[in-house]
């Protein structure tokens, strides 16, 4: 049974690397994601029921692992240089002209100068087995466990080589930088500067499941160490990269002399704001291997190679104003007016200014000249004032005190960069605050989705949270594609919401730190809404879980005026606001300790910590000796194998529901 175990097994693991092969390097993918998803699933269940088969280049195990408490140094088998650069095409010339004294038959490939991170992956017996950073050129730091979660990244190659290290660049795309950002925007955080920077900081997690959630990507260049096959040229050097599963830029081009090179050099100059990722230059490399060892390399650089660095886009422009905007989450951020100006292809009139601190670091000043560019090609950003070209009528730009939108008194809490406003009703964040008070795990009013949500508001029916409370049917019918018997629906699941329990409400006034397991603490001590309106801070530090920017938050919340206006006019219409007291030791899961991971099928995430909590139990993050049960879904993380590591009991779904149900 075993041997045909191991057999499927092996079958499934050989698909899913050709699938990952062909979706994630090719960008052409053989089968549905549900197709995928379903070999993956029962590779992980043969590997859950056959754990003695798990090896590191499954594919399971791409995503997990322990969190390191440092990373650990690694001695690189040869010093990995940095590049001489050329900045013109006489300065490429003189380059040609050093190679040609020494080397009979030049040729160049020419190959796209990525703006990530240097790494250098090492395979033995056809399996990566280490991956480490460029560090200083000698010694590089192990980060092997994040470059697994990269799934470009090939676990085992298509041949099994005794050895073998390459090098490559880890780099962030585009579309994922500007996802990050805006994401971190809208949490109040500091931005990145640019997509090398943020694939920098994203290597370097401790925990790789930070680093899985960002969608990184490689290209691999260069073979340092190979063992059992002759490489001649790195052009069949990238061949061979390709053929072994490697991800290989496809822009790289042979070029027979270096006018050549700085054709293709110009070309993707013009091209670099058309392309996914981001590149600042191009490298220039001897094409036959022979010629390197003759030329051989200086104390920092090889002499057979050199970056073509494109010149920085950067322009000068006037400051003309601040425009101080709401976001949909409530954070208070300037956008920069400029005098308009022609910027990587475009007419650039705007730029984000990301928070005030960044202003007062920098000291830009209304009126001001500016440097701009594009940070990864994508977002107009300020780099600089001139300030040798003021002329003393600039003027300092300081936060505001009230919300532009509402009027409500700004707030900033303590560690942040970001101002914010509180007010749930305010204009600019109400679509958001809707959504939000609607959701499952808040007042859980079926059929008040985003769409109806934007007509409510557009339409002016809806202007504050309250007035969800006073729709009628026939404001419904109204809208687009709701019916009569729609309408009565959603009628009947916003009258059903005033019932819920206090915890709801809490989770779904949206204060900030504050989710739906929070809630519920805070109501199994605070069984009045209006009682918020008295605690202090220190008070609700002495509540288990609470620290203190959770309690900060909340005093701010609840003394914000229209916050208590809003707050007295739900309790108006009908909605609860008091908690029962209850007796946790009678419910069935009192004192058991949950930790889930992977995707449950019947349930999401939050609605399994629901039924856990109101069964009074209690779900954890992270697993320890204390945990009682691990509720493993599809694909279940680290979590999973810590559990096995420790002992704890890990049960499936399945067993899971009948729990709950007994």
């Amino acid at each position: 049974m075993a041997g045909v175990v191991s057999e499927r097994i092996n079958e499934l693991r050989q698909e899913l690397r050709k699938h990952e092969y062909h979706y994630y390097v090719l960008d052409d993918p053989l089968v549905s994601d549900a197709e995928y998803d379903g070999l993956m699933q029962e590779l992980r269940q043969l590997e859950n029921e056959y754990p003695e088969l798990i090896t590191p280049d499954s594919p399971t195990q791409r995503v997990g692992g322990q969190a390191a408490e440092k990373f650990k140094p690694v001695i690189h088998r040869k010093p990995l240089l940095s590049l001489d650069n050329a900045f013109s095409l006489p300065e490429l010339q003189e380059f040609n002209r050093r190679v040609s004294r020494m080397v009979e038959a030049v040729s160049y490939m020419a190959e796209l100068k990525i703006d990530g991170v240097s790494i250098v992956l090492i395979y033995r017996d056809g399996i990566l087995v280490n991956a480490a950073t460029r560090g200083d050129g000698l010694v590089g730091e192990d980060v092997t466990n994040n470059i697994k979660t990269i799934r470009s990244i090939p676990l085992r190659l298509q041949d099994n080589l005794s050895g073998l290290e390459v090098r490559g660049e880890i780099y962030m795309p585009k579309h994922e930088f500007l996802r990050l950002n805006q994401e971190k925007e809208e949490k109040g955080e500091k931005v990145f500067a640019n997509p090398r920077n943020a694939a920098a900081g994203s290597i370097r997690q401790l925990d790789p499941g930070i680093t899985a959630s960002r969608a990184l990507a490689a290209f691999i260049y260069d073979i340092i160490y190979i063992e059992g096959q002759e490489i001649y040229n790195q052009q069949e050097a990238l061949d061979f990269l390709k053929q072994q599963g490697f991800p290989v830029n496809s822009e790289a081009r042979y070029c027979s002399n270096i006018e050549e090179v700085y054709a293709y050099s110009q070309e993707f100059q013009e091209r670099r704001h058309n392309l996914p990722y981001e590149i600042d230059g191009v490298v220039i490399k001897l094409n036959p291997l022979a010629g390197r060892e003759t030329l051989g390399q200086t104390a920092k650089s090889p002499r057979w190679a050199i970056a073509y660095k494109f010149p920085a886009e950067e322009k000068e422009t006037r400051l003309l104003a601040v425009e101080i905007n709401v976001g949909r989450t409530g954070i208070i951020a300037p956008t920069a007016i400029l005098e308009p100006v022609s910027l990587a292809g475009t007419t650039v009139s705007r730029a984000s200014l990301h928070n005030f601190d960044l202003l007062r670091e920098k000291d830009i000043r209304v009126g001001d000249m500016v440097l701009v560019h594009k940070a990864g090609d994508i977002i107009p950003e300020i780099i600089k004032p001139i300030s040798e070209l003021r002329q003393g009528r600039e003027q300092e730009i300081e936060p505001p005190d009230n919300c532009p939108a509402c009027g409500s008194q700004v707030i900033r809490f303590d560690g942040e960069v970001a101002y914010r406003c509180e007010n749930i009703n305010c204009p600019a964040r109400l679509k958001e605050s809707l959504i939000f008070f609607a959701s499952r795990p808040a007042m859980d009013i079926d059929g008040l989705g985003p769409a109806v949500i934007d007509q409510l508001v557009e339409k002016k029916l809806v202007e504050k949270v309250e007035d969800l409370y006073y729709l009628t049917e026939d404001d419904i019918t109204s809208l687009d594609r709701m019916g009569v018997k729609s309408a009565a629906n959603l009628i009947q699941a916003i009258a059903d919401s005033k019932a819920r329990p206090l915890y709801r409400l809490i989770t779904a006034l949206g204060i900030r730190h504050v989710g739906s397991k929070t809630a519920r603490i805070l109501t199994a001590h605070i069984h009045d809404i209006d009682r918020f309106n008295e605690v202090h801070e220190e008070q609700l530090m002495n509540i288990a879980e609470i620290g203190p920017k959770m309690a900060e938050s909340i005093v701010k919340f609840f003394h914000e005026h229209r916050n208590q206006e809003t707050i007295a006019r739900l309790k108006a219409v009908g909605v609860n606001t008091v908690e029962a007291e209850s007796s946790e030791g009678l419910k069935p899961l009192a004192g058991k300790t949950f930790v889930l991971t992977g995707t449950l099928e019947s349930l999401t995430r939050n609605e399994a910590s629901e039924k856990i909590e109101t069964l009074g139990g209690k779900v954890s993050g992270s697993v320890s000796k204390k945990t009682d049960y691990v509720v493993a879904g599809f694909e279940p993380g680290s979590k999973y194998d810590k559990a096995l590591q420790l002992g704890v009991t890990i049960i499936t779904e399945e067993e899971f529901l009948k729990m709950l149900e007994e």
